[in-house]
């Protein structure tokens, strides 16, 4: 998925704030946890960016399918273990406290069958009494097709801009992305793809009931988009 734009993810980001991010999610885990540790899953990591923060309060381990991504997560933490799998069937072998799921990485699971199945792979992975906290990618409603956006790095070494006009087929949110990357060698310019399904609030509830769970939602969220928060019953 981010192939080609991988060692630029963190230049386009450098605005989020994931140190308020992480304490807002160590704030609504400390409401909802009821299991007594402290280890913690971040599913879809990329570069592990809240991780940095949330490793001071848990024992982190991220997973990631970008293969470019996990390269940069683990320069950055290499004392912390990551793993490689698919959302959608991986099997670490063991449970944590709590499976966190951020910034929208659910969309890419694009059907609501698929979405079900993500969900039921992560709360397998749950101790009783643990969560798993889904941030939710827009709904259908506040999806708005046809917005130009762009982001834009100016630093001295690079210049860069990413593009992109939102776009919508049966039902899944098409984010085609266009780079162009000024360096000391040339000006690069490439695309990538991105599409994410589009599902209601009430979707992802009913996924995260079907695996089981006791389902809390946060309306606010870390971003604004809101939080899914799933109890594993049992403590």
């Amino acid at each position: 998925m981010f192939s080609k734009s991988a060692p630029l993810y963190d230049l386009f980001y450098a605005g989020k704030d994931y140190a308020r991010e992480a304490d807002r999610l160590r704030a609504l885990i400390g409401e909802h946890k009821r299991s007594p540790g402290t280890s913690l899953l971040d599913v879809a990591c990329g570069t592990g960016g809240h991780i940095a923060f949330l490793r001071r309060d848990y024992a982190v381990e991220g997973l990631d399918l970008d293969r470019g991504l996990l390269e940069i997560a683990r320069r950055k933490h290499p004392d912390v273990v990551f793993h490689q799998g698919d959302m959608l069937n991986f099997d670490l072998g063991r449970r944590f406290d709590v499976v966190v799921c951020l910034f929208s990485s659910i969309g890419y699971v694009k059907t609501p069958p698929r979405l079900r199945q993500a969900v039921q792979t992560m709360a397998r992975h749950v101790h009783p009494g643990g969560l798993l906290v889904i941030e939710p990618w827009l709904t259908p409603d506040a999806f708005k097709p046809g917005m130009a956006h762009g982001l834009f790095v100016d630093q001295p070494e690079i210049k860069a801009a990413r593009m992109n006009v939102s776009a919508v087929e049966d039902g899944v949110s098409i984010i085609e992305f266009h780079y162009l990357v000024a360096t000391a060698t040339g000006v690069d310019y490439f695309t990538e793809r991105h599409e994410l399904g589009l599902f209601t609030l009430a979707e992802y509830e009913e996924a995260m009931r079907a695996a089981g769970l006791e389902v809390m939602l946060d309306h606010e969220g870390l971003m604004g988009r809101g939080l899914l928060i799933g109890r594993q019953p049992g403590s």
